[in-house]
């Protein structure tokens, strides 16, 4: 089994391609990470949830990471981990674009509403509001094993970017909207 590196290109394709995987946020000093669907274009990952812990936490602490995975066999896999910034996207006049991309991209998959939007028996008789929100993608870090030798090579460890990314997250957005 050979295991090499991800460029950032390849990454965001893999990401693109899976479409499901697991964000995880913080809030003080206990990490909290769930399934979520998603649709990514650009340098921004798009998706929608209820309200709850996960809102809450990205609302107080918008540093998240996503990772996601593709397993065909023990020797063939690809791993992606995307590190951002949570931003959401309110149901106001200045949002409506980005909400109207969000949906759009999102509609695009199977399913893409669960499991926000299912109303489970303990939160029965609540009113489901969507909370549209998007990743702004800082840094992709992702490998891939394939079995045998295809002429790739292993990616030695000084080879691996390091530094500048981690400064970019914790720059405040520039966005405009």
């Amino acid at each position: 089994m050979i295991v090499t590196e991800l460029t950032p290109e390849e990454c965001r394709e893999a990401l693109a391609k899976t479409g499901f995987g697991r964000i995880a946020c913080a809030r003080g000093n206990q990490p909290y990470i769930v399934p979520i669907f998603f649709a990514v274009e650009d340098d921004y990952l798009y998706s929608f949830s209820s309200g709850g812990r996960k809102i809450d936490w990205m609302r107080d602490n918008p540093l998240v990471c996503l990772e996601v995975d593709s397993v065909t066999s023990w020797e063939d896999w690809t791993s992606v981990v995307a590190f951002g910034r949570y931003e959401e996207l309110p149901d106001t006049p200045d949002w409506q674009t980005e909400r109207q991309r969000a949906h759009g991209l999102l509609q695009q998959r199977p399913m893409w509403w669960q499991p926000a939007s299912v109303v489970t028996l303990d939160h029965a008789g609540e009113v489901f509001l969507p909370v549209f929100f998007r990743v702004i993608l800082v840094h992709l870090t992702g490998h891939r094993a394939v079995s045998g030798s295809d002429g790739a090579r292993p990616v030695a460890p000084d080879e691996q970017a390091r530094g500048g990314w981690l400064r970019e997250l914790f720059r405040p957005s520039n966005t405009e909207h």
